[in-house]
């Protein structure tokens, strides 16, 4: 579980987050959604403990960001382009990656084995297509069974079997009582894998909304469809 209060992040006189709050609890999957600058790429890094946090607080599973970093071992984290050292190969990735983590429980492999990854495994990290980079990503982010999974733009250069591959693991894993945590610019990707939808606009939640409710205030059947008609009474499209 995520509980953010009061969040506000600056950088020099540009205020990047405004007084943010919101909960997100586990057992459910939620978009993070908005124009470019909205505050979502500074919202997920403060959350991860890449920005430090100039007012409010965040805390993680009971533990406060700003003093316990140890609560990131609770994250699985897939960024939207992977950056990894470019003259290693994938094993070599993978097994520096688990050996940094001293993870003791039973690693997922699931993603692993339906991505083929194992059949990819000398080929350098600096020699791969974007969208493999982005299979590996995905393995990584869901292979040490955090309880909390974000996902950065997960299908961007995502063929369409490996982008439904991955839509069928969030479902899944949310099912396990898992929170996910997605941000997309194609609502169409949406549908079937959210139930929640935050919209943020300059810095602030303009809305958190229960999907279902979203359906029942718009009368539409699909989640994209809803968060647009949404956006038009706000006059954001």
């Amino acid at each position: 579980m995520i509980v953010i209060q009061n969040l506000t992040k600056r950088f020099g006189k540009f205020t990047a987050l405004h007084n943010v709050s919101m909960e997100c609890k586990q057992g459910k999957s939620i978009a993070f959604i908005g124009p470019n600058g909205c505050g979502k790429t500074s919202l997920i890094k403060s959350i991860l403990g890449l920005n430090t946090i100039d007012e409010g607080h965040i805390f993680v599973n009971q533990k406060d960001v700003a003093e316990d970093y140890l609560y990131r071992e609770d994250i699985g984290y897939m960024p939207q382009f992977g950056k990894y050292p470019e003259n290693m190969t994938i094993k070599e990735t993978l097994d520096m990656i688990i050996k940094n983590r001293a993870y003791k429980g039973e690693r997922d492999m699931e993603l692993f084995e339906q991505y083929h990854i194992q059949d990819l495994y000398q080929k350098k990290m600096g020699s791969l297509s974007g969208g493999t980079i982005q299979k590996v990503s995905a393995v990584i982010a869901f292979m040490f069974n955090p309880n909390i999974i974000i996902l950065d733009e997960p299908t961007a250069g995502l063929d369409p079997l490996a982008s439904e591959i991955l839509k069928n693991k969030i479902i899944k894993e949310r099912q396990k009582g898992k929170l996910i945590i997605i941000t997309s610019h194609l609502l169409s990707e949406l549908d079937d894998i959210i139930n929640e939808v935050v919209f943020l606009s300059e810095g602030k939640v303009m809305f958190h909304q229960d999907v279902e409710t979203l359906k029942s205030q718009t009368k539409e059947e699909k989640i994209s469809q809803a968060i647009t008609s949404i956006l038009k009474q706000l006059q954001y499209v």
